[in-house]
């Protein structure tokens, strides 16, 4: 699909407006992580339930993301997009007026279907407007939203949480999914969609190994992250014995890690682009390895979270990865990336929990998480390989004809 622009759409303004929406996405998908105290009182649940609520969201990802993709392969990407932030802002004010933990699971599960497509349409339509070399760097500017919504987003989302309420927060969220709408319907440039995209030219992205290997990256790999963020308030104030006001502080240091890592490693990827996604997995696996260590003090603690959120970058690597490896099944590959990502959102919290409920404490989060790493590693490792041609997947064998 080629983009017809009827005035001049300048790439930055659009950057921007689809990152509106990253920050919509990232706000309450975190948020509902440093917000788990006050659900789980509001709801009357316990800590580890509210994992659930966790899961909910990112099971809504993991089905949205391609189900939208292949349905609407013949779909305009800017109608698309704002489609997709409307479905966002309905899901998220019915997660705000959630009278029982069911709803809450219901409301949270369609609230998350239109997020795994939304960043992976706007990953491509924010690569189309850059020249081939600096596509990751154009989606990494994309990501900035979900980044940025880490340092202010969900500190402000959680302190408006305990002053006020948990519900106000899903509120705030879906005004800002409308107010992305309007911008990508004022800036975005007019497109006409591929007239040979089909549901079933999309689904050929499932026919391809690479595109398998570079999810399985993310959805083991990134669940290092997720494993500790989900209960990283906790940690805060059981363990580390900071007082509730110094979590959002905290908070805003992993978003400032995921932050910078967004600005500063696309730069090295859009160079050398599976080097760098090994050596984020290595870094993150590192930096979870050190977590118990360093959770017992407050300034070492700021240290690791902040090179935890370094990691975060992975998403945009893997993003241009998947673009490489699609072939012209382009928009189901990009979604898919938000489904990798948010199986890895709904493992790592589900491992983390049960390390905790098998009281190995909170800090057993990292062990858990640091595994996942090298488990995502060792699948870069296979995918590398093969791309290398350094060893070979073992061919289908075709039954042996009878002659005779």
């Amino acid at each position: 699909m080629t983009l017809r622009q009827t005035a001049e759409a300048h790439p930055g303004l659009v950057h921007l407006a689809l990152a509106v929406g990253g920050f919509a996405i990232g706000t309450t998908e975190f948020a509902a992580m440093s917000l788990e105290p006050d659900l789980a009182r509001g709801l009357g649940i316990d800590a580890p339930t509210v994992g659930h609520i966790i899961s909910a969201y990112a099971l809504g990802v993991v089905v949205g993301a391609p189900t939208i993709a292949v349905l609407s392969a013949r779909m305009a990407r800017r109608s698309l997009l704002i489609g997709l932030m409307a479905l966002f802002a309905v899901g998220n004010t019915l997660s705000a007026l959630a009278p029982s933990y069911g709803w809450m699971l219901a409301f949270r599960f369609l609230a998350g279907l239109p997020h795994g497509a939304y960043f992976g349409i706007a990953s491509l339509v924010a690569a189309s407007l850059v020249p081939a070399d600096r596509r990751t760097q154009a989606v990494g500017r994309v990501m900035l939203g979900l980044t940025v919504a880490t340092i202010v987003g969900v500190p402000v989302a959680t302190w408006l949480g305990q002053m006020a309420s948990w519900r106000w927060v899903f509120g705030l969220v879906a005004l800002l999914a409308l107010t992305t709408a309007m911008l990508v319907a004022l800036l975005a440039p007019i497109d006409t969609p591929d007239r040979q995209a089909s549901p079933l030219r999309e689904l050929g992205a499932l026919k391809r190994r690479q595109v398998w290997l570079t999810l399985g990256t993310g959805a083991i790999g990134f669940g290092g992250m997720f494993a500790v963020y989900t209960y990283l308030a906790a940690t805060l104030t059981d363990v580390t014995g900071v007082a509730p006001t110094m979590v959002p502080v905290v908070l805003a240091v992993f978003g400032a890690g995921m932050t910078l890592g967004n600005l500063v490693v696309p730069r090295f990827a859009d160079r050398a682009l599976m080097p760098t996604a090994g050596a984020l997995l290595l870094w993150s696996a590192a930096a979870l390895a050190v977590y118990p260590v360093c959770a017992g003090n407050l300034w070492t603690m700021i240290a690791d979270v902040f090179a935890i959120g370094l990691g975060g970058a992975l998403g945009t690597v893997l993003q241009t990865r998947l673009m490489d490896v699609a072939g012209d099944a382009q928009a189901l590959a990009a979604a898919l990336n938000h489904s990798a990502f948010n199986t890895a959102n709904a493992i790592g919290p589900w491992l983390g929990g049960l390390a905790i409920a098998g009281g190995l404490g909170w800090t057993s989060t990292g062990l858990v998480g640091a595994g996942l790493a090298l488990g995502g590693f060792a699948i870069w490792a296979v995918s590398l390989a093969l791309e290398r041609g350094r060893f070979r997947l073992p061919a289908r064998r075709e039954p042996v004809r009878q002659t005779g």
